[in-house]
């Protein structure tokens, strides 16, 4: 592995040079065993702090696995049945309706827990300009809004005013990237009668060890907390200090909104070890987080025929099917970039990403707080596929 390691250390250094990047790190294990970690640039360039380990980064979108791992928690133990109506967690959407056009209609059926899980629930993000889009925009430029003041938007507020916006499509008809694990983590909050961050540490990074976890940064950890970055035209680097899908940028309050879809922060190596816990099955840390059948269950679960159609316009995801709020690489050789069959991932807007291969049993994250970055997660993947099959860089 010492000629990869070389190779990725490169890709890592050229980005940085380049201002690809501000600041990067890598960790690769295999057989639960770390092959690497490397780092290059600055988590802070302006007070010079190097990336380090430790650092502490935004996961965003890197958040859902999280969310669906818990939701089978609940799941196993009887208190979330996958086929349950969202309705009967959250009033809200007890009486969803659709736009068609020019109206909107009853929707056919309910949303259903597991339609929030394959993102098959007809919510969205607000990418384009219908109506349901344009709504979505609204409620989160509001979420954001109110960040700057005392009163800021909570998790159940937040899907409660979600559910009523009109759906994009029927539920389970398509599919479509969007809140669907936000909604997901406030039906957990209900569900778990606690706040769905007191039980994610309390099932997961308690007993995992992810002592760097959660929803926000506490003030004695702040300066291990990475700066985000935009590059200009100019190919500067600039700090990025907005707030994003109802996320506080500084991340030094307790957040009232817990994103199931966008809110935790993490170290790398804190999400080694849930990565970690998937690959084995449910295991990690010496604890049993999921069952097999569970994680099992989060990898192949297939969309329909039209789903599978939607999914796979979005991003060129071509290959990959999805399971519970992750890709999972079915058709290597269909796939727009390089991957190895068996292939589950998931990553976040500030380009965050974990990559788990189960029958090679090698896990990979890159760490960066980049908006606008450039092509450093790729050039490492197809570093690691060449590598796995024995071709020359």
């Amino acid at each position: 592995m010492s000629k990869l390691t070389e190779e990725w250390s490169d890709i890592l250094k050229e980005a940085v040079d380049r201002q690809e990047v501000g600041g990067v790190s890598l960790l690769f294990l295999k057989d639960g065993k770390e092959v690497c970690w490397l780092g290059e640039g600055y988590a802070d360039r302006e007070n010079k702090i190097t990336i380090a380990r430790d650092t502490i980064s935004r996961l965003y979108s890197m958040t859902k696995p999280v969310t669906a791992a818990a939701a089978m928690l609940l799941a196993e133990s009887g208190e979330l049945e996958l086929d349950t109506p969202v309705g009967e967690y959250l009033p809200g959407f007890k009486n969803s309706r659709v736009w068609c056009g020019d109206h909107s209609e009853p929707a056919d059926r309910p949303i259903l827990i597991s339609d929030l899980l394959t993102m098959t629930s007809g919510l969205t993000y607000g990418d384009d300009d219908t109506v349901t889009e344009l709504a979505t925009r609204k409620l989160l430029a509001e979420a954001e809004e109110r960040l700057k003041g005392d009163n800021p938007m909570t998790t159940l507020e937040f899907a409660e005013r979600a559910g009523e916006i009109p759906l994009l499509f029927q539920p389970g008809t398509s599919w479509k990237y969007g809140i669907s694990a936000d909604i997901l983590g406030a039906v957990i909050e209900k569900a778990a009668h606690k706040t769905f961050g007191e039980f994610l540490e309390e099932k997961i990074f308690a007993p995992l060890g992810m002592k760097d976890t959660g929803f926000f940064v506490p003030e004695e950890k702040q300066r291990r907390l990475a700066k985000a970055y935009e590059r200009m035209e100019d190919n500067s680097l600039v700090p990025y200090e907005g707030s994003f899908l109802g996320i506080r940028n500084r991340m030094d309050r307790p957040a009232a909104y817990e994103s199931g879809g966008a809110g935790l922060v993490s170290t790398i190596e804190d999400y080694a070890l849930f990565a970690g816990m998937l690959l084995e099955k449910g295991s990690g840390n010496g604890t049993r987080i999921l069952k097999p059948e569970s994680v099992e269950q989060m990898m192949t679960v297939g969309l329909t025929q039209p789903q599978q159609a939607a999914f796979e316009r979005w991003f060129g995801q071509k290959g990959y099917d999805y399971g519970w709020l992750m890709r999972v690489l079915k058709e290597p050789s269909m796939a727009a970039s390089p991957g190895l069959r068996g292939e589950y991932c998931w990553d976040g807007w500030l380009g965050c990403c974990f990559f788990n291969y189960p029958w090679e049993k090698m896990t990979l994250l890159i760490m960066q707080q980049q908006k606008n970055g450039g092509d450093v997660v790729g050039k490492v993947k197809r570093a690691l596929v060449r590598h796995m099959a024995g071709q020359p860089s």
